[in-house]
């Protein structure tokens, strides 16, 4: 069954298997991954491509490409973008397998030659990329709205229309990435540094696994943790990653010694214990040498919706910065590219929040985003090196997944702010207009 769209805002598409991992394969790909595992339950396992645009008044996706992974469920990969093709790394089961994604683009006339078809009927949309209007994936509507007349095109854009960007799945080199012996193996997370020449690996043995990329060959092992890692993160700078595992630790580490940097540790709420969920590193705004660490955390046996936290922490000494309480078990996390928003998703509601990083201000909420528990986050890139981003009219735009099989977008809309000139033309006026009345007084 191919996936559908329905029309409802926040809605991009629906999938007909869970999801549990999302990210961006290019400035304007999404590409998700799940399945139902390896169990005769006809529930497919793979991965999804979808093209996302914006059409003036909202963010719509067009499926790309399907891609079925047999019996093995994909609950985690990471993805390094080289330019003339992406590898995209795959957790399933014990091992990593990697895929190579090559772009190539398609002209639509000549695909449909090739059928014996006519080509599809074209739509301009936004930056002159077309969106065809037959598919076998998400139906043509803008979240439940139809989309505005385009406007008339010239020969050039009209060219454009005809050329779309296809992507072709190969599968790679395979490593064991775990080898836990009391009970079945499994890969929990993996990751690939910033200069993409490192990647890292963690699972139900808790150690720390860290590969040459994109060789895969094994570099070092470290014995990090004495239960599953639950997720890691390289450090902007490629110097450190922190791992968070079950065992209630967050560890920060020093990759050139192989040695614990910092450990994360902070005064729990009436000395209940917690256990870290997500963690993930982001950069300071305008300053690309200087990161922050973010984490979220839950606390340990409680049943129900508990209270969890969103934290910011200093990445040079350790310290934890700033904590903010939400009423609510939380799942997932995300860091905007620029380092300027988090967002999280929550465990029972399946809400959505997005806050300004540098002082964990909420400035948007969406309830009940998804009717289960948010597997997966991931922000639209502003800063992404491997082409533009969409242009709209929003300040910030989050995409989500759960095991409910929806892909759903958050957007922030512009806050009005006074600018600078503004304020200074205002303080000037009201400065004269004490003067003036200090004069009348005779003051």
């Amino acid at each position: 069954m191919a996936p559908t769209r329905r029309p409802s805002d926040g809605l991009l598409a629906r999938v007909n298997f869970p999801l549990y991992a999302v990210d961006m394969l290019t400035s304007r790909h999404i590409l998700v991954a799940g399945g139902g595992g390896s169990s005769k339950t006809g529930v497919a396992n793979g991965f999804e491509i979808y093209e996302l645009y914006h059409n003036g008044s909202h963010f719509c996706a067009e499926e790309v490409l399907r891609h079925e992974t047999g019996a093995n469920v994909v609950m985690n990969f990471a993805v390094r973008n080289n330019g003339r093709r992406s590898y995209l790394c795959a957790g399933q089961e014990a091992h990593c397998q990697m895929y190579h994604v090559q772009p190539r683009i398609e002209c639509e006339d000549e695909a449909g030659d090739k059928e014996g078809k006519k080509p599809a009927v074209e739509r301009p949309h936004e930056n002159g990329v077309r969106q065809r209007g037959q598919h076998s994936g998400v139906e043509n509507l803008s979240n439940g709205h139809t989309p505005a007349e385009s406007s008339a095109a010239t020969a050039a854009d009209i060219l454009k229309q005809f050329r779309r960007l296809r992507f072709d799945i190969q599968a790679a080199d395979v490593v064991q990435t775990d080898f836990l012996s009391s009970a079945e193996p499994l890969q929990r997370v993996v990751r690939i540094s910033g200069n993409g020449r490192l990647m890292a690996t963690g699972g139900t043995d808790g150690r720390l696994r860290i590969w040459s990329f994109p060789q895969m060959a094994l570099a070092a092992e470290l014995t990090a943790h004495s239960k599953e890692i639950d997720d890691l993160d390289f450090s902007p700078d490629g110097n450190y990653i922190v791992s968070i595992s079950k065992d209630a630790q967050g560890l920060v580490w020093d990759l050139g010694t192989g040695k614990v940097r910092h450990k994360l540790n902070w005064q729990t709420p009436e000395g209940v214990k917690y256990l870290y969920k997500r963690c993930r590193y982001g950069t300071v705004e305008a300053q690309k040498d200087n990161y922050r660490l973010y984490t979220i955390a839950n606390p340990l046996g409680k049943v129900g919706r508990q209270r969890g936290y969103l934290q910011q922490w200093n990445s040079a000494t350790g310290a934890l910065n700033v904590a903010v309480g939400i009423d609510e078990s939380l799942a997932s996390l995300a860091v905007r590219d620029d380092g300027r928003f988090v967002a999280v998703g929550t465990m029972f509601s399946g809400s959505v929040s997005m806050y300004i990083a540098f002082n964990l201000q909420r400035v948007l909420h969406i309830p009940h985003a998804h009717s289960m528990f948010v597997t997966g986050l991931q922000f639209l890139p502003i800063t992404n090196e491997e082409g533009p981003p969409i242009s709209s009219d929003t300040e910030a735009a989050v995409l989500s997944i759960s095991v409910d099989n929806k892909v759903c977008i958050h957007s922030l809309q512009q806050r009005r702010t006074v600018p600078a000139w503004m304020a200074i033309v205002f303080m000037i006026i009201m400065i004269f207009a004490v003067f003036v009345f200090c004069s009348y007084l005779g003051i």
